[in-house]
């Protein structure tokens, strides 16, 4: 039976052996080189590139054999590279597009395929469906043997790095890093991002001391490689032991990156986005929208109106936030996952730019991460945030979203519900807060979401939420 492939917020995503097999993979292949052509954009190449999973690189071989066979040039990456990395290439050759195997923080038995098109963000709503429609044309028939279709001429070697590093050396004044004597500990959690830190701010008296920077398609102690607070108990302990100035996680793909402070304390995702955006308007005194996915802080919607910036709230993934970063000339984008985006880069996550950007903030103020967070504090008011993946069974999908949509919903463990949407799922607004329930775009996860002005409220929520659906 032949697999119903389906792209969800970033990419087609399945367990290896099991949905995400070599025959697949082919296939997925084959339908973009049809949706390249249907695109005018087909002579232009497509960058090909696979991160440390399990098979990776064999994977990734399999559509450069398939794109070759139908007369499409390859740029190939010669190693596993970030995400972000092979998208800004995308822009560096002018290629149509890239495909990246790679399920970014996804558990270690699953793997994936990304499309970033020509303008080298996630593919949209629109073209996922072409996509989809593309691939579910070809048979498993038509791509067996597709090694023996390869076309080595078209297949060209590509170092991805050297065009990468030239574009960060020109947003970021690395310099600048480098002089100001941190102590930076970098968690790259056996993913593509191992090294690129360490390297990019070698040479001054910044040290870098890099954890699980090795290829390792296990991801030994931790669930995934994403980059949130249970997946990074060795850093947070090293750091809260041993004292640095700060601590940078990225996640398997390094479109994500996690902040530890000073003291070995995990710095939510939604501090993160809101800090980094404070810096841009009021360090780098730089004016432009700002676009949050809709599960990201309402600190970041009140720094809009401190300094007179459009704030454009958006479905969960870039698939949507990147179209909108790019119709508005965003100054930054992100979401809760601890994945965003500035302007003059590319319209997509990066980790590794986002972590040396808060590394140029506290080399420019002098300033460690409590202090950063204080900054925003003082300018907004304290938001405590927290976030609960729940496993769920197929069989109760509707039930849940039964209770999610009940009109006669008005409260939650006793507060107030003052409104609601329905931009992604189902938010519920509080006083000075909300609560979000949705499904997981990439894995079979009930995600529930609540910021409020203080952790004692967040449980609650939280709680009560869970109480209430019965999961």
């Amino acid at each position: 039976m032949t697999t119903d492939i389906r792209f969800g917020t970033d990419g087609w995503r399945a367990l290896i052996a099991e949905d995400f097999t070599f025959e697949n993979v082919a296939r997925c292949a084959h339908g973009l080189c049809d949706h390249l052509k249907e695109a005018g954009v087909a002579d232009q190449g497509l960058v090909v590139g696979y991160d440390t999973r399990f098979l990776s690189p064999e994977f990734a071989e399999t559509v450069a054999a398939v794109c070759s066979a139908q007369g499409i040039k390859v740029f190939f990456a010669n190693k596993p590279a970030p995400t972000p990395v092979l998208s800004y290439n995308v822009l560096h050759h002018q290629a149509g597009g890239a495909a990246i195997i790679t399920a970014s923080h996804n558990p270690g038995q699953w793997n994936g395929f990304k499309f970033k098109p020509d303008y080298a963000g996630s593919a949209t709503q629109e073209i996922t469906d072409r996509l989809e429609q593309s691939i579910a044309q070809i048979a498993p028939s038509s791509v067996q043997n597709v090694a023996q279709g390869r076309n080595s001429s078209l297949i060209v070697g590509l170092d991805p790095l050297p065009p990468y590093w030239e574009r960060i050396a020109s947003l970021v004044d690395l310099d600048a890093i480098k002089g100001a004597g941190l102590n930076v500990v970098v968690d790259s959690m056996y993913g593509a991002g191992g090294g690129y830190l360490p390297t990019l701010l070698a040479g001054g008296k910044t040290t870098v001391r890099e954890l699980h920077g090795a290829r390792n398609p296990a991801f030994p102690g931790m669930e995934q490689p994403e980059p949130i607070a249970h997946n990074l108990t060795e850093i947070t302990s090293l750091i809260a032991k041993e004292g640095a100035s700060v601590g940078i996680a990225l996640d398997g793909d390094a479109d994500r990156v996690g902040i530890i402070d000073e003291q070995g304390r995990f710095m939510t995702t939604l501090d993160t986005f809101s800090i980094l955006a404070q810096y841009m308007l009021e360090q780098k005194n730089e004016r432009g929208a700002i676009v949050k996915g809709v599960t990201s802080s309402i600190a970041l919607n009140k720094l809009g109106e401190a300094y007179g910036v459009d704030v454009h709230e958006m479905p969960v993934g870039f698939k949507n936030i990147g179209p909108k970063m790019t119709e508005v000339d965003a100054l930054i984008a992100g979401e809760e996952s601890g994945g965003f985006a500035f302007r003059g880069h590319i319209p997509e996550r990066d980790g590794i730019l986002s972590g040396l950007y808060f590394l140029e903030y506290m080399a420019t103020t002098g300033d460690r991460p409590t202090r950063l967070l204080q900054r925003l504090i003082d300018k907004v008011g304290l938001h405590s945030y927290h976030r609960r993946d729940i496993a769920f069974q197929a069989s109760d999908r509707n039930r849940i979203l039964g209770m999610v949509n009940s009109p006669g919903l008005t409260e939650v463990a006793g507060i107030p519900v003052l409104d609601s949407d329905t931009i992604d799922g189902k938010r519920f607004h509080v006083e000075d807060g909300w609560l979000a329930v949705r499904f997981s775009g990439t894995e079979p996860l009930l995600r529930i979401y609540a910021e409020a002005a203080n952790p004692e409220l967040v449980t609650k929520l939280l709680d009560g939420a869970v109480a209430y659906l019965r999961v």
